[in-house]
């Protein structure tokens, strides 16, 4: 499966994060917004679509710059292709449950995280 994700920065090195919902996969854990693309699908297209649905965004293809990926291989494979989103429209709003919250780049690293969260962290912070 291949999902994508997006870490919205701010002024003063904040970065967006959201709290996925109790009852899903990885219930409240914090990860970077995105979702799943769909089959034919541009895999930042996906990413500004999947914004939109879930923060209430919107997003320039432009405006979106990869910065690393992970997987993990198993019964499930799954590929997170992240990219870093500095320019949007709109207030980022969780609108599919869970929260969003502001965090300062060291504060990220102390929060709950799906493991292939946690290396999209790492690289991201590796690049800014």
């Amino acid at each position: 499966m291949w999902v994508v994700a997006g870490a919205l920065g701010a002024a003063g090195d904040r970065w967006l994060m959201h709290r996925r919902p109790l009852e899903k996969h990885h219930g409240g854990l914090w990860e970077f917004p995105g979702g799943k693309v769909e089959t034919a699908e541009i895999a930042v297209k996906a990413l500004t679509r999947e914004l939109h649905e879930e923060l209430g965004i919107s997003v320039l293809t432009e405006d979106c710059e990869p910065v690393g990926f992970a997987e993990e291989c198993g019964e499930n494979p799954i590929v997170i292709l992240l990219y870093k989103v500095m320019r949007w429209s709109g207030e980022p709003r969780a609108l599919e449950g869970g929260a969003v919250q502001w965090f300062a780049r060291e504060d990220i690293s102390a929060l709950d995280k799906p493991p292939l969260d946690t290396a999209l962290t790492a690289q991201l912070f590796a690049k800014v």
